[in-house]
């Protein structure tokens, strides 16, 4: 009975550890498409902004680390006031959690949830294209094509715009007991080319 008694309590410890770990791994695939679904929409439409348009399509006033604002004239009406030339995403951190929001301006305004689950959202704006370093929801030794250090540019005059997504998923456990999991952090980067921000000159 004793023998049965230890193999049932470690069977018992070696299946609530099983099922720790893969609730988190549940959690951190959940987590992580959103972030990409999330890095796809914003990625799309600031690659579109400026279309149809004299400027590059930013929304300078509307943007800055954690939100951006971009417009284009998809339909080539000579206006954006139709779904989806005028959005804007925003990364909210409230009571009910940290996500990003994708706002459709026009013509009248709807609000969708696009990710859960996002820790945090650095959005950079350059003129020129720029390789660097991603650090901890940062990114640093930004540097252009010539090797040399490139600062950030007013949103309006950019041609170049990095977006970086951070997840973390708080540890689960204790170190050193059944299923511990320790705190994960999780980062996806874009570049993205504003395609259109100089279709006036050509």
């Amino acid at each position: 009975m004793s023998v049965t008694l230890a193999i049932m309590t470690i069977a018992s410890i070696l299946l609530a550890s099983s099922f720790s770990i893969r609730s988190r791994e549940n959690l951190r695939s959940t987590a992580l498409a959103d972030a990409q679904r999330a890095l796809n929409s914003l990625s799309r439409d600031i690659a579109n902004a400026g279309y149809g348009l004299t400027t590059n399509g930013i929304v300078a006033g509307d943007s800055g680390a954690t939100q951006i604002r971009v417009r284009s004239d998809l339909d080539l009406s000579g206006a954006t006031d139709s779904s989806d030339e005028d959005v804007k995403y925003v990364l909210i951190n409230d009571a009910n959690g940290s996500f990003i929001v994708r706002m459709n301006l026009q013509p009248n305004q709807t609000t969708s949830l696009l990710a859960n689950r996002i820790d945090g959202m650095a959005i950079y704006y350059f003129d020129q294209q720029v390789t660097y370093t991603v650090g901890d929801g940062v990114i640093s030794n930004v540097l252009n094509s010539s090797g040399v250090t490139q600062a950030p540019v007013s949103p309006d005059l950019a041609k170049y715009v990095v977006i970086l997504l951070k997840v973390t998923l708080p540890a689960v456990g204790t170190p050193g007991g059944p299923g511990y999991q320790p705190l994960s952090k999780t980062q996806l980067v874009s570049t993205v080319a504003l395609r259109n921000s100089r279709l006036q000159y050509y």
